[in-house]
């Protein structure tokens, strides 16, 4: 049943509301400043909380993760932190509406700064839908809120794998979703602060076509043992997506 907080909701110039099929959730999106892509629902995915323990995704964008999240997981308490003040309201206005205010929290704020907003060592899981890019030449506009999401403006992924491990408890994990051209520096910086890769899954947009997407798990203080799952295939055919891919969906 749809949640009747959706009935009053105020919606700013150029914002949509999107059904999320899962639990009667929906989320506020706006295509000229932020929408979710694939692969924050590939990350939601991939990523498990138990039940009564904390998550904090950084990076948030409009707090896609974080409902997700509260719909897939019994996690105790999910917070997000989110740099652009627009979008973070965006997920704020979501999470509300969603009926979900009583434990996921969104932050405004650089996830440098998370110490100074949330104590550290407390978290079990820690997500991250990181921007990709390093280099930010040839950007029109590096303050557009695609270009933060999309290029290391803002933060860095030395700045999320240095949060990560200050904020998760010893054997914490942290799940990512990153590009495959970036593996060497990914792994190379997640061991460097102690977060060693534990699993992993490339995903192919087709079975005949390199990968694109790959999703990480890693845990904190764990031990040198690298899992590589079976790769995941996004499309059968083209507008086709695979039955793994429907089930991840929640189809």
């Amino acid at each position: 049943m749809a949640n009747p907080n959706w009935t009053t909701i105020e919606l700013n110039e150029g914002e949509r509301v999107d059904d999320l099929e899962r639990c009667g959730f929906k989320i506020i999106q706006n295509s000229d400043k932020f929408c979710f892509g694939m692969d924050a629902v590939l990350l939601s995915g991939y990523a498990y909380a138990k039940h009564t323990e904390k998550v904090l995704d950084l990076c948030t964008g409009n707090g896609i993760i974080p409902i997700l999240m509260a719909a897939k997981t019994q996690a105790e308490r999910i917070v997000g932190i989110e740099i652009q003040k627009y979008i973070a309201d965006m997920a704020k206005r979501s999470v509300a509406a969603n009926d979900l205010s009583d434990h996921v929290n969104i932050l405004c704020a650089d996830i440098k700064d998370t110490e100074d907003y949330l104590q550290a060592g407390i978290f079990d899981v820690v997500t991250c839908n990181p921007p990709y890019m390093i280099d930010s030449h040839g950007i029109k506009n590096p303050d557009s809120p695609r270009a933060i999401a999309r290029h290391e403006i803002m933060c860095t992924f030395d700045d999320v794998a240095r949060i990560s491990a200050r904020m998760l408890r010893p054997g914490g994990r942290l799940f990512l979703i990153h590009r495959p051209f970036r593996l060497t520096d990914i792994f190379e910086t997640l061991t460097r602060h102690g977060l060693e890769p534990k699993r992993m899954k490339l995903v192919h947009p087709y079975i005949n076509r390199e990968p694109n997407m790959v999703l990480i798990e890693a845990n904190l203080g764990g031990r040198r043992r690298l899992t590589v799952e079976r790769p995941l295939i996004v499309y059968e055919s083209p507008n086709c997506y695979t039955k793994e891919i429907y089930d991840i969906y929640g189809y």
